[in-house]
């Protein structure tokens, strides 16, 4: 009997997308990294959203650059959707299950996403 090489899931598995996200993050020295749990929220868009902060336009490029690679060579995805790249003060990428949010600071503060989805469930991480 000969058996056949396991092929690599496409659908990553939501935890290590989303540990794989944050370390892409921290890579580029993200600020102030959150996790909201979207999950037992009925009207959400999303299971998951990871939110950050850069010092600068391109700092917040440099973050979502590293979080795209370092996914892509781990689970071989990229997200099905990215916006605002054409002036960096706040990055989507829709991962689906997971979306990331990277912002500059003033927008972040504008937007106040973590007070829109206060019912979270919070994970911060710290910064390397």
């Amino acid at each position: 009997m000969v058996s056949t090489p396991k092929r690599r899931s496409k659908q990553p598995q939501l935890e290590q997308l989303n540990h794989l996200i944050v370390e892409g993050i921290l890579d580029k020295k993200g600020k102030k990294v959150v996790q909201l749990d979207l999950r037992k929220l009925g009207d959400a868009p999303a299971d998951f959203f990871i939110i950050c902060e850069g010092d600068s336009n391109t700092h917040v490029k440099a973050i979502t650059d590293s979080i795209f690679k370092k996914v892509k060579d781990e689970l071989e995805t990229a997200p099905s959707h990215t916006e605002g790249s054409s002036n960096s003060n706040w990055i989507l990428m829709d991962y689906f299950n997971t979306v990331v949010h990277v912002f500059h600071p003033e927008t972040r503060d504008f937007y106040e996403l973590e007070h829109l989805w206060s019912d979270a469930k919070v994970t911060e991480f710290g910064e390397v």
